[in-house]
């Protein structure tokens, strides 16, 4: 194998497939990245137990040459060494030669670079995806709809299924689910595409996989996205990426039924003033060992929103809500929670729903009705 490449194409490569190569794994070859040069160009794979990544570099885009292939060939090559290496070539141009033990020679100016490689034969193989379920979404919305409902999600194993995101697929709807038994996020999308016999079906994703994945997308948030399930995979297509994720196995709890449908008090606020509010109280909040803050109703549409830790001292400030309706309410709830919410709506304007002292609570903004944020309460007396 022989080819000359660009260097920043290549390096941009690598950073998109390493975030699948696992640091530790059973499987050796597993830490290493396996390179594949056709008459196409060179494509890139990084692979775990939970996702496989491979970024393709075509021979020309846009009329610039990126990759002069001279010989066709494949070889693994550790992922953690490979990408200091390249990026610290002195030149714009690398290239890279194997020869028949696999060893293999990164030149780039006047810097040389022999690596022994591993043989790509013994790289697993990527799955074959072949589905009846695919549909296509903006990239924006696809970046949009997993930060809104992510950092919902469970960081315990104790019951992994919460770990993942829930997405179900009705008519031509997408809503997807997260929640971690404390809180919940919901984020509806409107698809383009209609299912077959329009029947609901649904699935689960490893959060941490979609955090990658949107890590990838984020620089180019232009594209579409195609997206093919199977019943234990999910792929994601954008232009020159593969990226694969494992479906989490069982069966996600039911969700609907926790969202009241009813309020006995409603408040509007401005989303910053009580982020910061919320965020002030949080620092003596976190000194104590769950992060709680006290809000309170008020006349005059204010309200009051306290933390107290006993070895550290205490928090009280009044803010002023845009409109107060219903019964006075007085709730403590996890300060992380809420400022998460609130990040996640990124609307100027919300409103939070309250059923009652030790019911959870709903927040939504009128910004944008595809989105809801729920908190379970925090018993302090």
């Amino acid at each position: 194998m022989k080819f000359l490449i660009q260097k920043e194409r290549l390096s941009k490569s690598i950073q998109d497939v390493i975030k699948a190569v696992a640091s530790r794994t059973t499987i050796p070859i597993l830490i290493g990245i396996k390179i594949d040069a056709t008459d196409e160009g060179v494509a890139l794979t990084g692979s775990n137990s939970d996702i496989s990544i491979k970024s393709f570099i075509p021979k020309e885009e846009n009329d610039t040459e990126l990759v002069d292939i001279i010989e066709p060939g494949s070889i693994v090559l550790h992922a953690r060494f490979f990408s200091e290496i390249v990026r610290k070539l002195p030149d714009s141009i690398i290239e890279i030669t194997v020869d028949d033990q696999f060893k293999t020679v990164i030149h780039s100016g006047n810097a040389e670079f022999v690596i022994h490689g591993l043989d790509a034969e013994e790289y697993p193989r990527l799955p074959i995806i072949d589905s009846e379920h695919s549909f296509t979404m903006p990239a924006d919305l696809l970046i949009t709809l997993v930060k809104q409902t992510v950092f919902a999600v469970s960081q315990s194993e104790t019951r992994p299924i919460l770990t993942g995101i829930h997405w179900v697929f009705e008519n031509n709807e997408l809503i997807a689910v997260a929640t971690d038994s404390h809180r919940l996020a919901l984020k509806k999308a409107t698809l383009q595409t209609e299912f077959a016999n329009n029947q609901a079906y649904n699935i689960v994703i490893p959060g941490k996989s979609l955090s990658e994945l949107i890590k990838i997308l984020e620089d180019n948030n232009q594209t579409l996205v195609e997206i093919f399930v199977t019943t234990n995979q999910i792929l994601f297509k954008a232009k020159n990426l593969l990226f694969y994720s494992r479906l989490l196995e069982g069966k996600y709890p039911n969700t609907a039924k926790l969202i009241p449908t009813d309020n006995k008090t409603k408040v509007k606020i401005n989303t910053k003033e009580f982020l910061q509010a919320v965020d002030r109280a949080s620092l003596l909040a976190r000194e104590g060992k769950n992060n709680v803050v006290k809000f309170t109703t008020m006349e005059q549409n204010m309200i009051e929103i306290t933390s107290y830790t006993p070895e550290i001292g205490k928090v009280v400030e009044k803010v002023k809500s845009l409109s107060i309706e219903g019964e006075e309410i007085k709730i403590s709830f996890s300060a992380k929670y809420m400022i998460d919410a609130l990040r996640a709506i990124d609307g100027s304007e919300a409103t939070i729903y309250f059923t009652g002292t030790m019911r959870p609570f709903v927040i939504k903004t009128d910004q944008d009705e595809t989105i809801l944020q729920l908190i379970l309460p925090v018993r302090t007396f």
